[in-house]
C-alpha cells in the first residue's frame, strides 16, 4: 500500500504543468491548501493537490458531445508525413503526445508544426505505474 503524499511546492508545479509562483499564489489566495513543515516549507496534501487538480478540468471546452474524456490541449511540435500516413507530435504540457492518422486528416485538419490541437484519447488499455520514490 502506497503511503499518503504530501507535495513541496516546486513539485506540486510540475504534477499540475504550472510554475512555482502560480501555485504559490493559489496557496496565498486559500484556493489550494497548504500547511508549512518543520523546517517552514509550504507543502500540500496529495488528497488535496488531487482534489485541486479535479477542479481545474475543463469541462466545457465547446468540442460537444463525447465518451472521451481524455483531453489534452497542446501545440503541434512535429509533422511527419508519407504518401499515405502521417505522425503528429504535440506537446500538452509536460506531456508528449504521438498520433497516426491518415496524410489526408492530417491535411484536412491543417496540422502543421506551432498549431494549437487537442489530443483526444478513448482507451480501455491504460497502464498505471507508480514512481520508483513513491514506493514504501
Amino acid at each position: 500500500m502506497t503511503a499518503v503524499t504530501t507535495f513541496r511546492i516546486s513539485e506540486a508545479a510540475a504534477l499540475l504543468g504550472v510554475s512555482a509562483d502560480t501555485v504559490r499564489r493559489w496557496v496565498d489566495a486559500g484556493r489550494l491548501p497548504a500547511q508549512r513543515d518543520d523546517h517552514g516549507h509550504r507543502m500540500v496534501a496529495g488528497a488535496d493537490l488531487a482534489s485541486f487538480a479535479r477542479s481545474q478540468i475543463e469541462t466545457e471546452d465547446g468540442s460537444g458531445l463525447s465518451s472521451a474524456r481524455n483531453r489534452f490541449r497542446g501545440i503541434v511540435t512535429e509533422v511527419i508525413r508519407d504518401a499515405v500516413m502521417a505522425q503528429v507530435e504535440i506537446a500538452a504540457g509536460p506531456f508528449r503526445v504521438v498520433s497516426l492518422m491518415s496524410r489526408q486528416a492530417a491535411d484536412e485538419l491543417g496540422l502543421e508544426v506551432g498549431a494549437v490541437a487537442i489530443a483526444v484519447i478513448k482507451s480501455t488499455n491504460v497502464v498505471v505505474e507508480i514512481p520508483d520514490h513513491a514506493r514504501t
